[in-house]
């Protein structure tokens, strides 16, 4: 609902504030007129802080009517453009709420603010704008010395807020309905925040103007996730993630104070060089800890200290087997994971339940974890404070690439099946754009026919490109010719780039010469080469197994891939890093294979829960109104029995995690997916008959091993998170979910008697396979891509879940809360 007010009452009777986003006024609130608007803005799930949802717009009515006729308190509407836009409480706090736990002053001010939920796109930095024009009215309109507010201690976007016009907390009160955090704003701390913004706006150029440079809204706030309040709580999750985790590697070994009680919890400790940590946890099937992050307690010396990751690295460096030489990479990846926690946590992340309804791009943007298994999983070492909030996918900025015309003679460029030179650039550039990239090189007298058209990663361009390729750019061998005109949206994948302007345009997959995750993420041209010839040969497979095809299973095709090899660093005598450093590969778009109703999502959405606890699973079970079991043999369906047939009846194995899984929602229910990432990480692990050309992909391996393809990467890379986060919101007991992949297993197997027995899924145990210990050994290459077999790190065997007897059905029966 949107109304314009009249004009007596938008500007003479009103406070006006010259902000960035327009004119902001402020009148006051007429019960009457506004009742059924505000009602509208209090039910939206965004504004839950505020405890009102459930109000008619009677008791809306009623409400303002009360604060209205009280002397000691003001309801005020904010318009934008003459359209309301905000709500604003004013009240003194020695008469109201505050009375009794807040040291009233004359001339404080109390105050509550309400931006309206936006209806479509959000207005980039409206609530920032807002809040500073709210501060000038309380002090200059209403008189105030000082102003006090007191959010809910979760509400991690306010306090983001709050922090920008220079709030200071000073204490945790209790308040009817929340725990709040107490914070003033006197006239020295608005100076300092405004001198602060100014002087970091100055420091991004002549002009000043700060929001137009890439990640302009952290510079200009100061990043405001660098803050006590938005790190303190990532501290917590990441040092609770990495006992869980650490612990499920066997690398450390907690120890019981207390037996567990009817729902599984118990007290546990682990002691390390230096530090006691106590805290509640329930122990799950493959070895999994849900450690609840509220227990969790550190103590040096007896004494409460503060939750660090960084600290508990350097106390278990020995335990972790972290090299001297590469302890400080490691540190620096957690201090990275750290910033990007705390950025997530201030960006106004959305309930799970809001998420759950939400389109295929803002389910990407709104992940929170990174990796589920990997402690250190956002290091990004390379990015400075502009590239976090212009280039992270959390960020969901709009990206456009940069463009490189590469000398044809020295470029490599290979085609999928049914696509020309031609037709890729005219498919994902435009005829016009392709015409005018022609016209720089011809101003620059170089002849188009000679060269072919490359996107690349601003960054990369800026930091890489531009100056390790330096002479390549003078010599024209490397040409910029231009930027995108589609805007493109980061992926989890963090160098994977989805069209948003034409979302049926391809995915671009660039090179990114940063440190993450235990690798440098650049794309290799020789690698690469092959690429396309790859993906037809597994798109083939797939869409000629009747199996796969009744799964309505897809892989997504990456159809074509461009390297740069003219560089001096291709003739050195050893590889390394910088022969990865320009090349790109495009990638089919889902959207034109979904139908109408499907909606699609990200897997790791599956494992993604809001800042409250709340889980995008439950929220997904919930949203489709059948029973949790039959959701779950839905998705076992769609997901797992695939992945399982192409491995038993093809020999074929994809890296299936959450990142490179796309899931088909209709009616919140997963009725199929979407594969993608095949030329890098697909693997056939026998030695069947093979093109020549996609031999590189070839990694023949014993049935053992075979059968890891399902046990490290599924049941416990995806499954046994999925498993323990249902199972803790009493969704679905965790004996009933694993008894559910039986039986897609066992499904499976009566379906196909003829196909080899030598892959038992259903054994007793498996090795366990362990992900941290190849990124502690070595920080900067986990694993050998041509021999990731031989890489591998184990750490004994583990009980299977879904085992016929003995240990796997014996250890989920103790370990959840069976029926």
């Amino acid at each position: 609902m949107s109304i314009l007010l009249p004009a007596d009452l938008r500007s003479d009777a009103g406070f006006r504030h010259e902000s960035p986003v327009g004119p902001l006024e402020i009148v006051p609130l007429d019960p009457e007129r506004d009742a059924a608007l505000v009602q509208g803005w209090l039910a939206d799930p965004r504004s839950a802080f505020w405890q009102m949802g459930d109000l008619d717009v009677d008791s809306v009515r009623e409400y303002f009517a009360g604060v209205v006729a009280d002397p000691h308190q003001d309801a005020w509407l904010g318009l934008r453009d003459g359209r309301p836009a905000f709500l604003v409480e004013t009240y003194d706090p020695a008469r109201i709420l505050l009375v009794d736990v807040h040291d009233a002053r004359p001339g404080d001010l109390g105050m509550h603010l309400l931006v309206a939920p936006p209806t479509t796109e959000r207005t980039h930095r409206l609530t920032s704008a807002v809040m500073a024009a709210v501060v000038a009215f309380c002090f200059d309109a209403r008189g105030a010395t000082r102003i006090v507010v007191e959010p809910d201690v979760r509400n991690a976007a306010i306090a983001r807020k709050n922090a920008e016009v220079g709030f200071r907390i000073v204490g945790e009160i209790d308040l009817p309905g929340k725990r709040a955090s107490l914070a003033v704003l006197d006239a020295d701390d608005r100076r300092a925040a405004q001198l602060a913004a100014a002087a970091a706006s100055a420091s991004g150029g002549a002009d000043g103007a700060a929001a137009a440079r890439p990640g302009g809204d952290l510079v200009s706030s100061g990043a405001p996730h660098l803050a006590p309040e938005p790190m303190t709580a990532a501290q917590r999750h990441l040092v609770a993630k990495a006992i869980a985790e650490f612990t499920h590697e066997r690398l450390l070994a907690p120890i019981a104070l207390t037996d567990p009680d009817a729902d599984g919890l118990a007290r546990y400790r682990l002691t390390t060089a230096g530090s006691d940590y106590v805290f509640t946890a329930r122990r799950h099937a493959l070895e999994h800890w849900a450690i609840q992050e509220a227990t969790l307690e550190r103590t040096v010396d007896g004494v409460p200290a503060a939750l660090d990751a960084q600290e508990l690295v350097l106390e278990l460096q020995g335990e972790l087997g972290i090299p001297d030489a590469l302890l400080a990479t490691y540190l620096e990846e957690i201090a990275s994971t750290l910033a990007s926690a705390a950025f997530k946590l201030t960006r106004d992340p959305s309930p799970a339940a809001e998420l759950a309804l939400a389109g295929f791009q803002a389910i990407e943007a709104g992940m929170t974890e990174g990796h589920p298994g990997f402690v250190a999983n956002n290091g990004r070492i390379g990015f400075g404070l502009d590239e976090f909030g212009a280039f992270a996918p959390e960020s969901g900025a709009d990206v456009h690439l940069v463009w490189l015309a590469v000398r044809r003679s020295l470029s490599h460029l290979a085609l999928g099946d049914g696509l020309s030179e031609t037709s890729l650039y005219d498919g994902e550039l435009g005829p016009d754009l392709v015409a005018e990239f022609s016209r720089r090189l011809r101003e620059l007298g170089l002849d188009p026919a000679e060269y072919r058209w490359l996107p690349a990663h601003p960054w990369q361009w800026q930091h890489r490109i531009a100056v390790t390729f330096a002479p390549d750019v003078a010599r024209r061998d490397l040409v910029p010719v231009g930027t995108s005109r589609d805007a493109y949206r980061a992926q989890q994948s963090i160098r994977t780039f989805f069209n948003t302007t034409r979302p049926e345009r391809a995915y671009v997959k660039t090179a990114l010469a940063i440190q993450n995750m235990g690798f440098l993420r650049g794309l290799s041209p020789a690698y690469m080469r092959h690429t396309p010839a790859i993906n037809d040969w597994v798109a083939e497979l797939v869409g000629t197994d009747p199996t796969l095809q009744a799964a309505r299973f897809v892989v997504l095709r990456e159809q074509a891939s461009i390297g740069y090899t003219g560089d001096v660093y291709h003739r050195t005598a050893a590889p390394s890093a910088h022969r990865k450093m320009v090349a790109a590969l495009w990638r089919e778009s889902p959207l034109p294979r979904i139908g109408g109703g499907e909606r699609l999502a990200t897997m790791a959405a599956l494992l993604h829960r809001d800042p409250s606890g709340a889980s995008l699973a439950t929220a997904l079970v919930r949203a489709s109104g059948i029973p949790a079991d039959e959701w779950v043999r839905s998705y076992l369906d769609a997901y797992l029995r695939p992945v399982v047939h192409t491995l038993l009846a093809h020999d074929l194995a994809f890296m299936p995690h959450g990142e490179n899984v796309i899931l088909v929602l209709d009616g919140h229910v997963v009725r199929r997916v979407f594969m993608k990432d095949i030329g890098e990480e697909v693997a056939v692990l026998t030695d069947r008959a093979l093109p020549p050309q996609i031999e590189r992909i070839r990694q023949p391996v014993d049935a053992a091993e075979r059968a890891l393809a399902i046990f490290t990467d599924v049941f416990d890379g995806v499954l046994r998170h999925l498993a323990a986060i249902l199972d803790g919101d009493g969704t679905l007991r965790e004996a009933r979910f694993w008894q559910l992949v039986a039986e897609c297993i066992d499904r499976h197997a009566s379906e196909h008697p003829d196909l080899d027995p030598a892959v038992d899924l259903r054994a007793e145990r498996f090795a366990h396979s362990c992900l941290n210990r190849l990124q502690l050994r070595n920080t900067l290459q986990m694993v050998d891509l041509a021999d990731q077999s031989a890489s591998l790190l184990y750490a004994g065997t583990m009980a299977n879940p879904i085992a016929r007897r003995g240990g796997g059905t014996g250890a989920v029966g103790r370990a959840s809360r069976v029926e």
